[in-house]
């Protein structure tokens, strides 16, 4: 990494490019304050729908536009792709590295959004022999996994692989798990029951295991036992008051009390918890603010960090009176972070947030939702998630290709965004060095201009 640092100065500084960094620079936008916004990625990303990315439904770019295009039309933004590696809060200072060059920017006031990744719980091995869901990366990798454990079951004569390839493990009942086990046995009923004739929709085992004693535990009560019954009620084997002790490549061992049993499943989802990003460790160190056990910064109630008050955080990076990791949260943080740092609101201003209501999706036609004391479920609740999710969708384009997806998935049986090519190393890796092979290309969604003749592959 280089050395060669080019200092500026600016306004604000925004860490992220998240709900709440988004909502952060769109109110300083309009203000016409200049600001600098640096994040690792410069895609907006709508993390509350990577399950639909990982199961064919909607494409990354339909969930994840560039942030660059979101603020172009406003002078006073500057975005910038880095990773921001440093700060010093007494000279009002970060560091950046871009390019293999740490860069300096200066501040007046500073404001982090860098979100939360997935938590083992001190089993970091973990992280080795399953899949996550909170990148675009991590989406299209599970999207990879479903499609070649389908592919490879519909060719496989040994009747024990083939129920492994077909068998998913989602650990962690919360929103993303309750999402991804109901999709991935919808996608068995009403995708590849079509594309594939020898496999339907029995022979796919979804489990969903989740420590606590219900499914959803943030919404308990009716809500909690609906979703138990409905994703049961669609073949998703829901699995309560167990804990995983163990995992490996081939499967999971699952306690619950004095009792261990063994799932084997080719592919393992792990959506039981997060920590906060490592820029919070950094800011925690370099402004003296406390942490909680997941790395999360304990802010003050006007969302400052530790003793200084032009250094902001939000979003799931925080903790702040047991509010939710959600994207309302964030985002309600964000515009009063830049409503103090605007002159609106005195400085020190508490930050109240509203509660607008708590939703998730189950499965085709079936979701929940609780706004105060309004409790809804089945085909209503659906409805108001999709109206919401469309709302919060960025751009005009990305919502009229998102109700044609949900169209063509929900009402048909199309995945528009699946497709899957083998990986020529696993090929390589199975088949002896004096074998000559024929390959074929995978069967794809959509049909090809014309169909490609077999090709001789000679591997060693």
């Amino acid at each position: 990494m280089g050395s060669t640092a080019v200092t500026d100065r600016t306004e604000v500084v925004v860490v992220g490019s998240g709900f709440g960094a988004l909502a952060t620079a769109k109110k300083l936008a309009k203000a016409g304050t200049p600001f600098v916004l640096i994040s690792e990625t410069t895609e907006h990303l709508f993390q509350p729908l990577l399950y639909q990315v990982a199961t064919g439904v909607l494409s990354a770019g339909e969930i994840a536009p560039s942030i660059r295009s979101i603020l172009a039309k406003y002078p006073s933004a500057d975005v910038r792709l880095g990773r921001v590696v440093d700060v010093r809060p007494d000279v009002h200072e970060v560091d950046y590295v871009a390019g293999g060059v740490v860069h300096t920017v200066g501040y007046r006031s500073l404001v982090a959004a860098t979100g939360a990744r997935q938590a083992y719980f001190g089993r970091d091995e973990f992280e080795k022999v399953t899949y996550a869901l909170k990148t675009v990366e991590d989406a299209e990798r599970l999207r990879r996994q479903i499609l070649r454990c389908f592919e490879e079951a519909h060719t496989t004569t040994d009747p024990e692989r083939r129920r492994n390839l077909l068998s998913f493990v989602v650990i962690g009942a919360g929103a993303t798990g309750v999402e991804l086990a109901g999709q991935i046995k919808e996608l068995a009923g009403r995708y590849f029951e079509q594309s594939f004739h020898d496999i339907s929709a029995d022979d796919v085992s979804v489990t969903l295991v989740e420590g606590a004693g219900e499914a959803l535990p943030a919404f308990g009560g009716k809500l909690s036992e609906y979703t138990k019954q409905s994703l049961e009620k669609s073949g998703v084997d829901v699995v309560l008051g167990t804990f995983v002790t163990d995992i490996d490549e081939h499967g999971a061992t699952l306690k619950a009390g004095d009792e261990e049993r063994r799932i084997t499943a080719e592919t393992i989802i792990w959506s039981a918890g997060v920590r906060a990003n490592d820029f919070a460790g950094v800011l925690a160190e370099r402004t003296g603010c406390a942490t909680d056990r997941a790395g999360r910064l304990l802010v003050n109630p006007d969302l400052t960090v530790g003793g200084y008050a032009d250094v902001y955080a939000i979003g799931d990076m925080t903790s702040l009176n047991n509010l939710p990791g959600q994207s309302p949260v964030a985002m309600q943080g964000g515009r009063h972070v830049a409503r103090t740092i605007l002159g609106k609101q005195p400085v020190g201003t508490r930050f109240k947030y509203r509660d607008k209501g708590s939703m998730a999706i189950i499965n085709r036609f079936r979701a929940i939702t609780r706004v105060g004391k309004i409790e809804l479920s089945g085909f209503i609740a659906w409805v108001l998630w999709l109206a919401v999710h469309l709302v919060y969708m960025v751009g005009f384009r990305n919502r009229y290709v998102a109700v044609m997806s949900w169209f063509g998935s929900f009402l048909g049986h199309r995945r528009p965004h699946f497709h899957y090519a083998q990986e020529q190393h696993r090929l390589d890796a199975d088949v002896p060095d004096d074998v000559t092979v024929t390959a074929v290309p995978a069967r794809v969604d959509r049909a090809p201009e014309k169909k490609p003749e077999p090709e001789k592959v000679s591997v060693r």
